[in-house]
C-alpha cells in the first residue's frame, strides 16, 4: 500500500506541469501592474525626443540657445505659439509644407490604385507571360534608387519635367510600384478562389469582382500599402533636393537649408520640424486598425 502510494505520487510529479524558473516565479508574483509600469517607463524613455523636440517648438530663440528644453519645467513662462505664428508666416516653409502635401498625396493614391490593379491582374487573372512579367517586378525590388538618377534626370530634362511636382510625383510613383505590386499579389492571391468563382458564376466581370470583392477584403493591406508609401514620400529628403527646385521642395528640403545658417533659425526649424512629425503620425493613428490587420495577415490560418 505504501509503495503504490509513493509511485502514484511520483508518477503525478512527472506529469504534472514543468517546474517555473526563478525569474517566472518573480514575474508571476510582481503581476501584471509591474510590467505594464515597466513598458510605460520604457515608452516614455522612448518619447523624450519627440518630447524635447515638441517643448523646444514653443520655446523662443534665445531661450533655446541660453537653456537646454527641460528648463521649461521650472520656468513654464518660456512657453510661447509664436514659433508656430512664424513659421506660417515664413513663405519657404509655407510653400514647402503644401508642396509636400501635392507630392505625397498622388504619389500615394498613383501607387496604391495602379498596384491594386496590377496585384489582382498577377494573382487572378491568366495571361500570357504573367509569371516572368511578375518575375520582372520582383526583380526591380532590388534595383537602387541611386541607379536611376542620373538617366531620369537627362530624361526629365528632355521632357520638361525637371524640377516640377510632377516629376517628383512621377518618380516616386514608379519606384513605389514593385514593392507595392509585390506586397499586394501575394495578399490578393490568399483569398479563397471560391469567392471569385462565385462572383463570376452570377455574371460579375473582373472589373465587378476587384470592385466588390477584392478590394473590400484587401483593406487591410492597401491600407498598410498606402501608409507605407506616405511615410516613405512624405519624409523623403533626396529625390526631393535632387529633382526638385524652390517653387517644388517640399518640408523636408525646406527645413534642410533652414539649417545652413547655423542655427539662427532654431525656432523655425524645431517647429517646422514637429510639424513635419505630427502629420505622419496623425495618418498612422487613424489607419492603425488596418494596419494592424495588414501586418498579421496570413500569420495565421
Amino acid at each position: 500500500m505504501t509503495v503504490t502510494t509513493k509511485a502514484e505520487s511520483g508518477s503525478g510529479l512527472a506529469a504534472g506541469a514543468p517546474r517555473r524558473s526563478v525569474a517566472s516565479r518573480i514575474v508571476g508574483r510582481l503581476g501584471n501592474g509591474f510590467v505594464q509600469a515597466l513598458l510605460a517607463l520604457i515608452a516614455l524613455i522612448w518619447l523624450v525626443p519627440t518630447i524635447g523636440l515638441f517643448v523646444a517648438s514653443l520655446r523662443s530663440a534665445s531661450d533655446s540657445a541660453n537653456s537646454g528644453w527641460w528648463t521649461v519645467l521650472t520656468a513654464p513662462a518660456q512657453l510661447t505659439l509664436a514659433n508656430y505664428g512664424n513659421l506660417l508666416g515664413n513663405d519657404a516653409i509655407a510653400r514647402s509644407f503644401v508642396n509636400t502635401f501635392l507630392i505625397t498625396v498622388p504619389s500615394t493614391l498613383l501607387v496604391v490604385v495602379i498596384a491594386a490593379l496590377a496585384a489582382y491582374a498577377f494573382a487572378w487573372i491568366d495571361f500570357p507571360g504573367r509569371d516572368w512579367l511578375f518575375l520582372g517586378v520582383v526583380a526591380l525590388l532590388v534595383v537602387p534608387i541611386q541607379v536611376g538618377l542620373i538617366p531620369l534626370i537627362q530624361l526629365f530634362g528632355d521632357i520638361g519635367l525637371f524640377g516640377t511636382i510632377p516629376g517628383i510625383v512621377l518618380f516616386h510613383t514608379a519606384y513605389g510600384l514593385p514593392f507595392a505590386i509585390f506586397l499586394l499579389r501575394n495578399y490578393f492571391a490568399g483569398i479563397p478562389r471560391d469567392l471569385l468563382e462565385a462572383a463570376r458564376m452570377d455574371g460579375g466581370t473582373e472589373w465587378t469582382i476587384f470592385r466588390r470583392v477584392i478590394f473590400p477584403l484587401g483593406g487591410p493591406a492597401i491600407a498598410s500599402l498606402a501608409i507605407f508609401q506616405f511615410l516613405w514620400v512624405w519624409n523623403d529628403l533626396l529625390i526631393a533636393l535632387i529633382f526638385g527646385d524652390e517653387d517644388s521642395y517640399p518640408l523636408t528640403v525646406a527645413i534642410q537649408q533652414q539649417t545652413r545658417q547655423f542655427g539662427a533659425n532654431i525656432d523655425i526649424i524645431s517647429s517646422g520640424a514637429f510639424l513635419s512629425m505630427l502629420v505622419p503620425l496623425i495618418v498612422f493613428f487613424a489607419f492603425q486598425r488596418y494596419f494592424v490587420q495588414g501586418v498579421l495577415a496570413g500569420s495565421v490560418k
